[in-house]
């Protein structure tokens, strides 16, 4: 019988303790710690320049119907995060300067590996966004960024990752094509999203108050992802680097906010060719390695916007978006993706705090990529999708979320969301999925 881990029915529990109460103390409602302000202390600490927090993020997910496994069942994945901030200003005195230190602690299960997509080829997007990379421990920040010429030029440097910076996007939805840089999601083998963290830099220039531009030197290192170098400072393994640039412009519409993001990736590390040898021909048939490519490149684009608000508080309201994604395809299996979808803060007036949102997103193979699976089949001489060792053919995944924000108290939302997830990793055999989520977000 499946049963939530112990600091999830902690969490819960302490809901009932978030009695109207000062913010400084344990439990508080309208604290931004569970833990409150340790008898004033944190926020003397913070006037003086440390920030310390405890972060926990626990996502369930249940296959309700459909999938490659009809067995229902329920997985739970979570995330720990430690983390200290340093205003280095307030600190040593040194001018427009602070520094990150962030570490992560993952482990569980998640629905979509076994249940929703077919195992033989995997998934494309995850139920449970908050699973993967490794269970493990991890330096996932480790930087310092100091601002220059009166905050015009910002420069960043450490271990980070791209999506720290690039092509960024909130994470409230609990599926992963509506959370995070998407960029990473489709060719994570290069761009690597929290909690894996790389040697990197960013340098940033404010072109007016609402536009900037951005570029990084990010190093393409493979064994960053593996589970036993979540603390690797090393370049050893490193095969060459990414670099992204973007524009960010972030303008006030009808005196509301929005974001707009457009950018491009380039790795100047090798990449394999996804169908053809080095002779031109089809490696499925050929049976010689896959063609060496010189590089790997993208694009995306991103908007957010607020278009509603209520007249005494700009913080409730409607806000649209929207994330594209362009891939190389000569070296990805994913060719493009598309995702829109809207969120409503503070729906009901005696739920000032709450959200709803909803979201649909289209994942995209690359035809390429499709042609060589099916030529994998004829050169082995399979043509039944139920044989274990046929190689199911990929072409287009489609899923939607829909989710309630229930705001407990301003250390504590908890998200129950249904999805819907239309051939699983692009498979057409597999049953569509109808999937029920729950995910926690808290601060200690």
């Amino acid at each position: 019988m499946f049963q939530l881990p112990k600091t999830c029915f902690i969490g819960l529990a302490l809901t009932a303790c978030a009695t109207p109460a000062s913010a400084s103390e344990m439990f508080a409602s309208d604290s931004p710690w569970m833990l409150g302000d340790w008898g004033g202390t944190r926020s003397e600490l913070l006037a003086k320049g440390y920030d310390f927090t405890l972060g926990y993020t626990g996502e369930m997910g249940s296959n309700l119907h459909g999938g490659f496994d009809h067995d229902r069942t329920a997985r739970y994945s979570d995330q720990f995060t430690f983390g200290s901030h340093l205003d280095l200003e307030k600190i040593f005195g040194w001018n427009d300067t602070e520094f990150q230190l962030t570490l992560t602690e993952r482990h569980g299960d998640n629905i979509s590996n076994d249940r929703i997509n077919d195992p033989r080829v995997g998934g494309f997007t995850s139920a449970q966004e908050v699973w993967g990379r490794g269970e493990t421990w991890r330096l996932t920040q480790l930087w310092v960024k100091q601002k220059y010429f009166d905050g015009a030029l910002d420069v960043k440097f450490g271990r980070f990752g791209e999506g720290e910076d690039f092509n960024s996007f909130p994470c409230d939805f609990q599926n992963l094509a509506f959370c995070g840089s998407q960029v990473g999601n489709w060719v994570g083998s290069i761009w690597y999203n929290w909690p894996v963290s790389q040697w990197a830099l960013r340098v940033r220039y404010n072109l007016t108050d609402a536009l900037y531009a951005q570029v990084g030197v990010y190093e393409q290192n493979p064994s960053n992802l593996e589970s036993g170098n979540g603390f690797k400072l090393s370049g050893s393994g490193t095969q060459g680097a990414i670099l992204p640039v973007e524009l960010v412009w972030s303008p006030q519409v009808n005196g509301l906010k929005g974001e707009y993001r457009a950018g491009y990736y380039y790795s100047n590390a090798k990449a394999h060719d996804v169908l053809d040898d080095s002779n031109g021909q089809p490696a499925a048939l050929s049976g010689a390695a896959y063609r060496s490519r010189s590089s790997k490149h993208g694009m995306w684009l991103g908007a957010q916007q607020q278009v509603t608000s209520l007249a005494s508080d700009q913080s409730r309201g409607l806000s649209l978006f929207a994330n594209a994604t362009l891939h190389d395809k000569k070296t990805n299996a994913i060719d493009n993706y598309v995702q829109a979808g809207l969120v409503y803060k503070g729906p009901f007036d005696a739920r000032a705090k709450d959200d709803i949102g909803f979201a649909l997103a289209r994942v995209h193979v690359n035809p390429a990529y499709r042609k060589n699976a099916r030529l994998a089949n004829q050169a082995a001489g399979l043509n039944d999708y139920d044989n274990p060792g046929f190689l199911p053919v990929q072409d287009t995944e489609y899923s939607a979320e829909l989710y309630y924000g229930i705001h407990l108290a301003d250390w504590l939302t908890v998200r129950p969301n249904l999805q819907y997830i239309r051939h699983p990793g692009g498979v057409s055999q597999v049953d569509d999925a109808l999937i029920g989520g729950l995910k926690i977000q808290s601060t200690f």
